[in-house]
């Protein structure tokens, strides 16, 4: 999750099927299957995985709109979630056979018409009083696949709806929601598995992923992801993750953390699944000597049966709240004359790695933002951060009370991150990384903490500063073979949103004062905006229908920072909510 602790009590409400025509029973509907989603970067008629493919570089080849043109696109519809349960709205769309699927907050799932924005269907989950979801009741994307769309809730199920009915097919639990766990990620499909992860960190969620039967819903293998754990492949032990209390104390694996609560994505050359690891619980790591491994970190898993093949963990000894789920996105280079397959992530902690797919072989470390207080560079021999151990948050006094804390210090980036949870792209076109940042910093402090099921299980305490006079937010482009970073758009705001790039030249993103925007991908310069009426932290996409270019974006401002953000939130409180799809193209001549 990000970061943030809020409880949320939501209505019971029930799925409705509209102008939908029923199937007949026991006749599978036609859909897309694993040759269509492993081929979604290329086709341009639909958007059929989160991240525009499954390697998720969001890059479209489309060009019809473009560097020269993009200032007259105009919106084609806007259609509303409605009622009450506005909040955040993070969602991506898929678009397929005519039709749009997006998720909204409150664990709900809609159908609209492509060409008109008529809502087809609504299905609302029926969550029950007392879920946990740390940072607002958002949902990030749904799956498609056959006659299926397929989705989490914030109650730690993963449903699979019927795409033409909303009715439901399937419905799994996946966790126990009464001890913090709830599930926010578009699910990964690969070979006809549903991939999925879970949130729940700060409440001692212990990160696991898992792979279930596309078609049933029942679990084909299960990886938690703190060492100490045991996997299973098919009902039957499938080996501990890594070894007992190798880099854990004690009995702290058990409750250890680590929530994948991002998603993964998916290298077809060297079948390999790529998730993140969320942090270490709790946040006070004097609690927790060691690396505490596979926290903050990226894994490599073997679709095929669950096994863990290399491992890089981006801030060991986590101490600052620094997840490391963000997105590592396959990508290929020459360097230094040696083609290479690669990959990308910009952590949270400030640092954008680049591996070795193959292996997860440190390759190097640049920093995106505009300071690292915690550390001052990565060891290029052991792929180790250059701690700056002053700047550790200092040990609370455990048998002093609740009011002993340790000495607090002044980090950055603060733990809301250099990047959080939105999704950077990757342009084939220019060979850039496009990254949502924001510079900021916090004071923290540790306090005694002990754990306690369904209670958050901190151990820290924070007030999150601004570090800049003129901006929060900074879309950054960066070049992976030298670090260095091209261009820059400074943002007043936080940028909360995702990215995504086109053979037009185009970078698009959105801002949370309301508007969707596009630069030149080469130089930065804004091109076009557009206010939707409240924030944009959606992830933007696009597509080809009926000859023409279509852009589109969800729009409904929440998410972590109005939470969390305190000071640093209160500076945009007078920021809309709202609940839409709003959908844009260039007008005919």
């Amino acid at each position: 999750m990000m970061k943030g602790f809020f409880k949320a009590t939501a209505a019971c409400a029930l799925a409705i099927a509209m102008a939908a025509p029923a199937l007949a029973d026991g006749a599978p509907a036609a859909g897309p299957g694993d040759a269509d989603l492993m081929a979604d970067a290329t086709t341009t008629g639909d958007v059929l995985t989160y991240g525009m493919g499954p390697q998720a570089h969001r890059f479209s080849p489309l060009t019809q709109i473009n560097t020269a043109n993009v200032a007259k696109m105009v919106p084609a519809f806007a259609a509303s979630l409605g009622g009450e349960k506005q909040r955040g709205q993070e969602s991506q769309p898929i678009v397929y056979d005519g039709m749009i699927y997006v998720t909204g907050s409150y664990s709900r799932v809609f159908a609209f018409d492509a060409r008109t924005g008529e809502k087809q269907w609504e299905y609302d989950a029926r969550l029950p009083d007392g879920i946990m979801p740390c940072c607002d009741v958002v949902n990030r994307g749904a799956a498609i696949y056959g006659d299926k769309i397929i989705f989490g809730t914030l109650d730690a199920h993963v449903v699979a709806l019927n795409r033409k009915t909303g009715k439901v097919i399937w419905n799994k639990t996946v966790a126990d929601y009464q001890a913090g766990y709830s599930q926010t990620a578009a699910p990964l499909i690969v070979k006809g598995l549903v991939i999925t992860g879970v949130s729940g960190g700060e409440f001692g969620a212990v990160g696991v992923v898992e792979a279930r039967d596309v078609n049933t819903g029942e679990l084909v293998w299960s990886r938690p992801v703190i060492e100490g754990h045991m996997g299973t492949l098919r009902g039957q032990p499938n080996g501990m993750t890594g070894k007992l209390n190798a880099t854990w104390p004690g009995d702290l694996w058990k409750t250890g953390g680590g929530a994948t609560w991002l998603g993964g994505t998916y290298d077809p050359e060297t079948n390999l699944i790529f998730f993140g690891t969320g942090n270490p619980a709790p946040w006070n790591s004097h609690l927790r000597q060691g690396d505490n491994l596979y926290t903050a970190s990226t894994l490599a898993i073997n679709p095929d049966n669950g096994q863990i093949v290399w491992h890089y963990q981006t801030t060991p000894h986590d101490g600052w709240d620094f997840d490391g789920v963000n997105e590592f996105i396959p990508f290929d280079a020459t360097v230094n004359g040696k083609a290479m397959k690669l990959g990308a992530k910009a952590d949270r902690n400030g640092y954008f790695f680049v591996l070795d797919r193959t292996n997860g072989k440190f390759i190097s470390a640049s920093k995106f933002v505009m300071q690292t207080t915690w550390a001052n560079g990565f060891n290029a021999k052991t792929g180790r951060p250059n701690y700056i151990d002053d700047n550790r948050p200092g040990a609370p006094d455990m048998a002093g009370g609740s009011e002993a804390k340790g000495k607090t210090v002044f980090a950055s980036p603060s733990f809301l991150g250099g990047k959080n949870w939105m999704p950077m792209a990757y342009s084939d076109q220019t060979g850039l990384f496009y990254i949502p940042s924001n510079d900021w910093g916090m004071d923290i402090w540790n306090t005694p903490i002990a754990y306690k099921k369904g209670a958050a299980y901190l151990g820290a305490s924070f007030t999150i500063k601004p570090i800049a006079e003129d901006h929060i937010g900074a879309l950054r482009a960066m070049d992976p073979k030298t670090g260095k970073i091209v261009w820059e758009y400074k943002n007043k705001a936080p940028l909360w949103g995702g990215v995504m790039s086109t053979a037009g030249g185009l970078v698009f993103t959105g801002t949370p004062e309301g508007y969707l925007k596009a630069f030149d991908a080469k130089t930065g310069q804004e091109l076009w905006k557009f206010n939707t009426g409240s924030g944009v932290v959606g992830s933007p996409i696009t597509w080809e229908q009926d000859g023409e270019q279509y852009v589109a974006v969800m729009s409904g401002w929440g998410g972590a920072v109005p939470l969390w953000g305190g000071e640093v939130a209160k500076t945009f409180k007078e920021i809309s909510q709202g609940g839409a799809l709003w959908v844009f193209k260039l007008p005919k001549s």
